[in-house]
């Protein structure tokens, strides 16, 4: 039996910040969102302009923390066409965390402190 992925979740303590963050730093843009009738919660579904994988950014109004990530072992991917550009973009931003130059990827952090790999395009 087949599976497909589909998505994967983020929880976030300011919604429009982390949007904006998704926004400029990997162009994915909001293309649907559902939000609690009682506003104790908004769901938002971020996609890039290609591939059909979503990323589920959700905001809790009464979560009373910062989120506990752990020790950040784990991260979604990403690989832009441009390598080098994006570097160079993410670097002005301030939000690379880690760079690993000798398997030639870096990570940038997004604002709750979860990582994200930039990975070469394949050739």
């Amino acid at each position: 039996m087949p599976f497909r992925m589909i998505h994967e979740n983020y929880n976030v303590s300011d919604l429009g910040r982390s949007l904006e963050f998704y926004r400029q730093a990997l162009g994915l843009a909001e293309v649907r969102r559902k939000e609690a009738a009682d506003g104790s919660f908004i769901i938002v579904y971020l996609a890039a302009d290609e591939g059909d994988f979503e990323l589920e950014l959700t905001w809790l109004r009464d979560h009373p923390r910062k989120y506990d990530l752990g020790e950040c072992e784990f991260h979604l991917a990403f690989s832009p066409d441009d390598f080098e550009a994006a570097h160079e973009m993410h670097r002005q931003m301030g939000c690379i965390c880690y760079e690993n130059p000798a398997m030639g990827i870096y990570f940038i952090q997004d604002p709750d402190g979860y990582w994200l790999e930039i990975v070469p395009a394949k050739n």
